[in-house]
């Protein structure tokens, strides 16, 4: 049986989980209750502010879990068309594992957060600290306009993994890196 002092960690996990895959209103408390074995006073004992506070503590815990990844691939990869091409087959990896199930851990919530404010904000403060490490690892290559880079690097592995898991299809994730890679090259 898991210990009492476990389950907030329980409820942020299996809340991250049902929002990869079914975004923020495709996710109810009931399920995320559900999917972690969780008592019903567990949840607004641990995040009394309901449902967006549990959704943004989600958000950015997933975001900081990539985010870690990402900095780890950089940093061991030679270039960064190397890290680039690590960074896809990482996420083309854990689509298909999931039957592409499994969309990006933020990119699935930002996508129909609508008007809740702080969800929304979780988001933002994930796609930017994702940009900050792919911006600084490129401007550590000496490549020109990092932050612009960065962002067409996000931008398009974003929009990759959103084809690649409706056309059920990681071909878009290779698209991306043989297209991007020769922008990674300093030339």
């Amino acid at each position: 049986m898991p210990r009492r002092t476990d389950t907030r960690d329980r409820t942020l996990r299996a809340a991250a989980e049902l929002l990869r895959t079914r975004g923020y209103h495709g996710t109810g408390v009931n399920q995320v209750l559900s999917a972690g074995g969780l008592p019903r006073g567990s949840l607004y004992f641990h995040f009394p502010e309901g449902k967006d506070q549990l959704v943004a503590e989600a958000v950015e815990l997933a975001a900081t879990e990539l985010r870690g990844t990402i900095e780890s691939i950089f940093e061991t990869a030679p270039d960064p068309a190397t890290a680039l091409t690590a960074i896809t087959d990482t996420l083309a990896a854990h689509l298909a594992d999931s039957d592409f199930q499994r969309g990006c851990p933020i990119g699935t919530v930002a996508q129909d957060v609508g008007d809740a404010e702080r969800v929304r904000a979780a988001c933002a403060r994930g796609f930017a600290g994702w940009h900050a490490v792919i911006s600084a690892h490129l401007a550590r290559h000496g490549l020109a306009a990092p932050d612009t880079l960065a962002t067409t690097v996000l931008a398009a592995v974003e929009g990759a993994l959103l084809l690649s898991r409706n056309q059920r299809d990681t071909a878009p994730l290779r698209a991306v890196t043989t297209t991007l890679a020769p922008l990674l090259t300093k030339h």
